[in-house]
């Protein structure tokens, strides 16, 4: 057991937690993204991160666009927190600001509630709550949350499908940079059931939850279940001690690489963000349940239907 987790006051000004992320991307000539990426891998090359991820010399040239732009990803993953080459920063900003921009987004404020999209549910918060589904990274809500692993630095392996590895992918490497600086406070790993919390830098979020839950590996039991409660509500109190923050967004904690079960875990998500507003009325004017994949939603939609009579 470890002595202490990190509470919000003692690294909220470490992150400028409340300062605006303003990318100086409009500061000057937009190049266009291939020759953006193309940069930014000359500006790495003698990183060792791009060793580890495959650049070599002359490599990138001759990779195509999409090529070069996966192997820039590469290199941001593996790269451990901690000072980029001179220039650097400014053409990743360029670039996560333009590709944000050409991505549609999706206002977490405007989702249908519940109540609207299954009229029928008796689910007890379903006008305060969302069912949508989607890619995360896309969700323009005041705070979206991750299901971290508990060094909380993201994921350092290229191109893995964990909704960790998005984040930080979308948010660019100032995201992993403040969970160092978290993490380095706190000095031991993150407790499953606990929350963090930074900027989303280059999301449309404004802030990203992170989170660790539960490891299943094997049978379920109750202490699973109790330390996902714990997750959810970890997000909730962490988002309730932050000005004007009033829409947060929640992946499926623990549901991917983590293994627990998605009908089961739709089920705890539900009851406790619905127990959790119950406590705490007006404090949070949506709560969106994120689902990606057709078997989430229909997790979910099966949680917040079943028992009821046939129509």
């Amino acid at each position: 057991m470890y002595a202490s987790v990190l509470p919000l006051a003692a690294y909220r000004a470490a992150i400028d937690l409340e300062e605006p992320f303003r990318s100086p991307a409009g500061r000057g000539p937009a190049a266009r993204p291939a020759a953006l990426v193309r940069e930014a891998l000359g500006l790495l090359a003698d990183d060792p991160a791009a060793v580890r991820a495959g650049l070599r010399p002359g490599s990138a040239d001759r990779l195509d666009d999409p090529a070069a732009r996966r192997l820039l990803r590469a290199v941001l993953t593996v790269r451990q927190p901690g000072s980029l080459p001179p220039g650097t920063a400014r053409v990743l900003d360029v670039l996560l600001s333009g590709e944000r921009l050409a991505r549609p987004t999706v206002d977490a404020a405007s989702l249908p509630t519940l109540r609207d999209t299954l009229p029928h549910t008796t689910y007890r918060a379903a006008d305060r709550t969302a069912l949508w589904q989607g890619d995360i990274t896309t969700l323009h809500a005041d705070a979206i949350v991750n299901a971290a692993n508990s060094a909380l630095l993201g994921c350092f392996a290229p191109m893995h499908p964990c909704i960790d590895n998005a984040i930080h992918t979308a948010a660019g490497p100032r995201l992993r940079a403040d969970c160092h600086t978290i993490m380095t406070r706190q000095s031991h790993p993150e407790p499953t059931g606990t929350a963090k919390i930074t900027r989303g830098y280059h999301l449309p979020a404004r802030y990203v939850l992170h989170t660790v839950g539960p490891i299943v590996d094997g049978p379920l039991h109750r202490g699973h279940e109790q330390a996902l409660a714990a997750s959810y509500r970890a997000c909730l109190d962490l988002a309730a001690d932050v000005d004007g923050l009033r829409t947060v967004a929640f992946c499926g904690i623990s549901t991917g690489v983590f293994g627990y079960p998605k009908a089961l875990a739709a089920r705890t998500a539900l009851d406790t963000v619905a127990d959790w507003l119950d406590h705490h009325p007006g404090r949070l004017d949506r709560v969106v349940f994120n689902v990606y994949a057709d078997d989430d939603r229909v997790a979910y939609t099966h949680a917040l239907t079943e028992g009821m009579p046939p129509r």
